[in-house]
């Protein structure tokens, strides 16, 4: 979904929106699945990356400007544990007990006029 609002920066408002978001790269070079007994499921994914195209519009009392914008998300590290558990009908259901994320570089590319 596109992304829009408001800001408040020193002097004024900032409006802005973002939109045509597009995943267009997704790499998992270390990833695995593990059983944990009485648990579960574990999900370890290492040094992962996304790259994301996106249309962007900013406007101020000052200026304006819009232009198209590549964003690359490396060293991502994603660790979850899921829960498995069979209700009283006999399915089988699974929720998220924990996750956790972190990213280590981000790099913007903006492109545009004003």
């Amino acid at each position: 979904p596109d992304l829009s609002g408001y800001e408040k920066f020193g002097l004024g408002n900032v409006k802005y929106n973002i939109s045509r978001i597009h995943v267009t790269a997704v790499e998992f070079p270390s990833a695995s699945i593990s059983l944990i007994p009485g648990t579960g499921i574990k999900l370890v994914i290492g040094n992962a990356s996304l790259t994301v195209d996106m249309n962007w519009n900013i406007r101020t009392w000052m200026f304006k400007g819009s232009g198209r914008s590549t964003v690359y998300i490396s060293k991502v590290s994603v660790s979850a544990i899921f829960s498995t558990s069979l209700d009283n009908t006999g399915h089988a259901s699974i929720s998220l007990a924990s996750c956790r994320t972190t990213s280590g570089d981000i790099d913007i590319k903006l492109n545009g006029n004003n």
